[in-house]
């Protein structure tokens, strides 16, 4: 699956963040390295891309693998996962608030904590479980610890988009292209549409709305986060359907086309290129990437590596339908976003 998905991220970012929901996870600096190599062996040298690394938060964690963490240039944060939440998070957390000490010692030395932020209690509406988060969980940690810098991944709500808006500058959101794009009956038009769900799944109009405004809005709280996941066709076409969307193929002309929608397309270059670099206090890159408007059609399916196993095939976002914007495959020196 690695050699078969990686590509599409490295043409089109020269750094991404890897989540490390692997199975088994990815709990040490020294298996995150291993990782990392693992994905730059899957690309080819010429695209010079630069995978950043997360570690899997565990109830377990310690303050030596912080420490390590935080000396590491190629590791940039934990991943919490609340137990249950999502794909390969039955190793997550179930008691966070129990976890202040953690969290404090991620303060102390000044470690990132990115957040799938979702209370798994089945009482609770899937609809609601970020809003009930948010005022559960992580007000708390906040209020508590505001120095802990932290990143609320794949909003979802305006609960969220407002959560990060009233925090310091410690706080900040990623929003990803799906969510952008459509509402929750997205998922339900003519039947149900499992490559349309993932986790946190597709919300009301409102707050769609909400994301557009947010990421459009030139608010360096808020910037590019694709949360790209590649699950088999036979995975999502099931009795019970994993969650995931794959958006790699051609994320950039996604946010490309909804910025564009509402004409800010002049401020993409922001929410994809610097407020990221920013947070993470990287330094901005130099190279640039040329879109250009120009009609293309996202394929039906990414094959897969056993090429006559059309079950293994893996269907990305907006899979056979046209876009207005396209990645230039061979950028032109000093140029940016052009019409």
């Amino acid at each position: 699956m690695l050699k078969q998905v990686a590509v599409y991220t490295a043409r089109q970012f020269t750094r991404a963040l890897v989540m490390p929901n692997l199975s088994p996870p990815i709990e040490t600096v020294k298996q995150a390295l291993a990782y990392r190599t693992r994905i730059l062996d899957a690309v080819p040298a010429s695209l010079n891309f630069d995978p950043k690394m997360t570690l899997y938060l565990t109830e377990n964690t310690s303050p030596k693998q912080i420490k390590e963490a935080a000396d590491c240039e190629h590791v940039l944060g934990f991943k919490l996962y609340p137990s249950g939440a999502t794909t390969n998070s039955k190793f997550g957390v179930t008691r966070i608030t129990s976890m202040m000490n953690i969290f404090e010692c991620m303060a102390k030395y000044d470690v990132c904590m990115q957040i799938h932020g979702e209370v798994t209690d089945p009482n609770v509406d899937v609809f609601d479980r970020e809003a009930v988060f948010i005022e559960q969980v992580l007000d708390t940690v906040h209020r508590e610890i505001p120095e802990f810098r932290m990143t609320l991944e794949h909003i979802t709500t305006r609960h969220g988009i407002d959560f990060v808006k009233q925090c310091s500058t410690n706080i900040a959101g990623t929003i990803t292209p799906q969510h952008l794009m459509y509402n929750r009956n997205e998922m339900f038009k003519s039947g149900i549409r499992p490559h349309h769900f993932c986790l946190p799944v597709l919300k009301r109009e409102e707050h769609r709305m909400a994301l557009l405004e947010a990421a459009t809005s030139g608010d360096p709280s808020f910037f590019l986060g694709t949360d790209s996941a590649p699950h088999t066709r036979n995975s999502k076409e099931s009795a019970c359907g994993c969650a995931g969307i794959f958006s790699a193929v051609a994320a950039i002309e996604y946010y490309a086309e909804m910025f564009d929608g509402i004409d800010k397309i002049d401020r993409l270059e922001g929410f994809a290129s610097h407020f990221g670099a920013d947070y993470y206090r990287l330094p901005r890159n130099t190279e640039q990437i040329t879109l250009i408007r120009k009609a293309k059609t996202i394929p039906r399916a990414i094959p897969s590596c056993h090429a006559s196993i059309s079950e293994q095939e893996i269907v990305p976002l907006k899979a056979g339908e046209g876009l207005s914007w396209s990645l230039e495959e061979k950028p032109e020196p000093r140029t940016g976003i052009r019409n």
